[in-house]
């Protein structure tokens, strides 16, 4: 098929949209609303965000070195974009989203209570890139919405709605396509029948084997 070519850009869509929660001791949390955010390492859990130094939650992520990514799904979509567009430095994104902070377990920031998945990170580096400065944090806990969990305990997120950002616009995901590994399984039904997802959260963010 013909193709343009095009000035080198940001085209790797679609990607998490995220809101992503810290706070400074004694002061009111705030929400940050990310799209350059994945993981990075397994083994140990590792995750990134990617953010300007402009923005308000820059400076209490680096002062503080910790902060959590909190998963968007459907019905935090408009909460997501508010946080994405306002700063914490004019109003408190908690109380004007209509989200709550519920606690975290090894970070001092809190995570939002109407999000699915709740992802405490520590910050172990920060690099300078240019634009963004990219912070690489260790995977500390993970905290999953209990009705997610099916009756062996295994994490169905695909049931929360997630969201995705792609080019300017959010997306909800829909039907699964397939299960990783099924295009080499010489009896996909009986792949199915056998195949249990991973009950642990942080094996539910990678593809690895």
């Amino acid at each position: 098929m013909p193709k343009q070519l095009w000035k080198p850009g940001n085209m790797l869509y679609p990607t998490p949209a995220v809101m992503v929660s810290c706070k400074r001791p004694g002061e009111k949390p705030n929400i940050i609303t990310i799209a350059w955010c994945g993981t990075v390492c397994t083994n140990p859990p590792m995750a990134s965000i990617s953010i300007r130094k402009s923005r308000h939650s820059y400076a209490i992520i680096r002062d503080t070195k910790e902060f959590v990514i909190n998963l968007t799904t459907k019905k935090l979509v408009r909460a997501a974009d508010l946080c994405g567009v306002r700063s914490g430095k004019d109003i408190d994104k908690f109380s004007q989203a209509h989200l709550t902070a519920c606690r975290s377990h090894t970070v001092s920031c809190p995570g939002i209570a109407q999000s699915p998945v709740n992802i405490e990170c520590q910050v172990t580096e920060i690099l300078p890139l240019g634009s963004h400065d990219l912070f690489l944090a260790n995977v500390t806990a993970v905290q999953v919405e209990d009705t997610l969990l099916d009756e062996n305990g295994a994490l169905q997120l695909g049931k929360s709605g997630l969201v995705s950002y792609s080019h300017g616009g959010y997306f909800e995901l829909g039907k699964m396509l397939g299960k990783f590994g099924f295009s080499v399984q010489k009896n996909n039904q009986k792949h199915h029948k056998k195949y249990k997802h991973p009950k642990r959260p942080n094996d539910a963010y990678t593809h690895e084997r």
